[in-house]
């Protein structure tokens, strides 16, 4: 009789043993699978399809097709970019219907998009909150292929008369970035805040929206174009709320010389200390890439091409949690360095509308100091060679920037004019023969958000090429793999910022200034030129 309840026993310890033993497996796959040290991003720069030049409305159905149309390509990278193993993809801004609208034309395209708090998957219940099929269509491309998307699309509020700031029309119209997660659940919702000029076809929120969603792979944050030049919801998002990786759907105009996509967006990832996740739409008539993956310490992926007409997938992989550096003192290493008397040497030259100070650069090796106002910029550099037919200068700008937004820069910049000319020097150049052995640039900034940017020849990064050092020295890890448009520090000194709209006489100054803006201009919506000028 004893043999038998032996038995039992032993059968007894060996089930709860292997219990314990599936319970602690599945405990830890729980874990590993909710904690990713590192995943794989995907940012997909997208050649959109644009409606009819019209500002008069068209139907729903009609709107529709056309979104429908660009989902289809959209989806098409999603579906390429979950088989490579990525956990969230970025669309770009304007990506799903295109630009050029007024209030009127652009409410067929818009959607009530509500609050993430209601816990919804549209993919499962569609007509929760209305008819919503663009909602349905991500969030099944989400869940189907079990991934995080980040797309940009309208939204729509009602409102009425007993809101004081309710739009006449009935309705508040937002430029607006959705997340939806693995599940196809809607998990962030971000309103647009500094919307660019030309996009009267939206409102700005009452308060700025700072919107983080938290993921098995660090916690995000999220904004849109023109919102990175300013302090929120950008800057909050890094010092306030501490994510690890920002999303950032764009329709970006490249700017030279100091922002290009690519070459402002690294900057920004290196000087703030995050990942950085920038879907640029792929429009080279108004000049529209420049897309790219970037950690806070070099480039992963990037993609620049004016030449053709194709979208482009870009894939890498990244650090949850980037480390953040050290904060850099912008100022003491330019403080410890004596500024040589220039004299009659300096000129003023344009960059972007605003007047620089500059000295040129005279010999094949040199240190140059260059002030305005309160800043002092020193460099320090040796070329490969001093050619004849290539003129550098070391320019420093110290003030406010009042053209297509308000906002004030301290910049210390090196580079390439356009011709023999000293007066091009800040003109847009994309091509160089000038290669660099070494260089040191710093300045007196009264700023700790400063950018470091580098940008060589045929609009290319130098990953890996370059350093900060915790004095604020920018300064060559070794020669340059390529020659040099411009090697820059961009300052930005939030708290200078005026809010001060332009008058329509700097408006049409604009508008006939900048070389893009064809000349039959009045017969052309200006608001819509400047935004094409740079979005």
């Amino acid at each position: 009789m004893l043999l038998p309840y032996i038995k039992q026993s032993l059968d007894f310890s060996m089930t709860m043993s292997q219990l314990l033993t599936y319970v602690a497996i599945s405990v830890f796959c729980v874990l590993t699978a909710s904690s990713l040290d590192t995943f794989t991003a995907a940012v997909y720069e997208h050649a959109v399809i644009l409606p009819n030049a019209t500002l008069t409305a068209v139907s729903r159905q009609e709107a529709l097709a056309l979104m429908n149309q660009n989902l289809d390509l959209l989806e098409g990278a999603i579906i390429s970019a979950a088989k490579q193993g990525a956990h969230i993809i970025v669309t770009p801004e304007d990506g799903i219907y295109g630009w050029n609208f007024n209030r009127e034309s652009i409410y067929p395209y818009l959607e009530d998009i509500p609050n993430p708090q209601v816990n919804w998957i549209p993919c499962n219940h569609p007509n929760r909150f209305g008819h919503t099929p663009l909602q349905e269509r991500l969030s099944c491309l989400a869940k189907e292929n079990s991934i995080y998307i980040v797309a940009n699309i309208g939204d729509k509020k009602p409102c009425n008369s007993s809101d004081p700031q309710c739009p006449s029309d009935g309705r508040y119209q937002y430029n607006t970035d959705v997340v939806f997660d693995s599940q196809g659940k809607l998990v962030a919702r971000y309103h647009k805040q500094n919307l660019f000029m030309g996009e009267d076809q939206f409102n700005k929120p009452t308060e700025s929206e700072v919107v983080t969603f938290d993921t098995p792979f660090g916690r995000f944050g999220m904004f849109t174009c023109f919102d990175i030049l300013f302090h929120d919801p950008a800057v909050t998002l890094v010092e306030d709320f501490h994510v690890d990786t920002i999303v950032f759907p764009t329709a970006w105009m490249n700017v030279l010389p100091h922002l290009s996509a690519i070459e402002f967006h690294s900057a920004w990832a290196m000087g703030m200390g995050v990942n950085f996740l920038a879907s640029n739409i792929h429009y080279p008539p108004k000049k529209m890439t420049g897309s790219g993956i970037y950690a806070p310490d070099s480039p992963r992926a990037f993609h620049y091409d004016m030449k053709t007409q194709e979208g482009k997938l870009l894939l890498s992989q990244l650090d949850s949690h980037p480390y953040h550096p050290v904060l850099v003192n912008w100022t003491a290493y330019a403080s410890g360095i004596e500024a040589l008397s220039t004299g009659s040497q300096e000129f003023k030259s344009i960059v972007f509308f605003d007047e620089f100070t500059f000295l040129e650069l005279r010999g094949v090796a040199g240190n140059y100091t260059v002030c305005q106002n309160d800043l002092c910029c020193h460099l320090s550099y040796k070329m490969s060679e001093k050619r004849s037919d290539e003129v550098y200068a070391l320019g420093a700008f110290d003030g406010l920037h009042t053209v297509e937004g308000t906002y004030h820069l301290q910049i210390c910049t090196l580079l390439k004019c356009k011709t023999m000319g000293l007066h091009t020097c800040g003109d847009s150049v994309e091509t160089a023969s000038t290669r660099f052995d070494m260089f040191s640039l710093s300045g007196t900034f009264g700023t700790q958000y400063v950018f470091p940017e580098v940008l060589l020849s045929e609009i290319q990064l130098a990953p890996g090429e370059f350093q900060v050092s915790s004095d604020g020295c920018l300064f060559s890890l070794k020669p340059l793999s390529g020659p040099v448009l411009t090697v820059t520090l961009f300052g930005r000194l939030y708290e200078k910022d005026q809010a001060s709209n332009i008058s329509s006489d700097l408006m049409a100054q604009t508008l006939r200034a900048h070389p893009y803006i064809p000349d039959n201009v009045s017969q052309i919506n200006s608001d819509n030129i400047l935004k094409g000028i740079w979005k």
